[in-house]
């Protein structure tokens, strides 16, 4: 099983709110996860990221790959 840390979106439309999660790569984007570690909101000014840093050091160390948008937010949060 590939596990991915990802968007999930959620919010009314037009006004995204997203929550990063992991999940299985075979899923659809909004559909199951296994584990919610924080949020990003990008419709505030700045926008706010809020990451569980622990639970993501080791959901990465286990194997978890994230995505690129994922990735940008955890550096710029210096989670990774």
């Amino acid at each position: 099983m590939a596990v991915k840390i990802r968007l999930r979106r959620m919010g009314a439309k037009k006004a995204p709110f997203y929550r990063i999660v992991v999940a299985d790569s075979r899923s659809p984007r909004d559909g199951r996860c296994i584990k919610e570690l924080g949020y990003y909101d990008p419709t505030k000014s700045p926008s706010v990221v809020k990451v569980d840093a622990d639970e993501t050091r080791k959901w990465i160390s286990t194997g978890a790959q994230p995505t690129d948008i994922v990735k940008k937010l955890l550096k710029d949060n210096n989670v990774i």
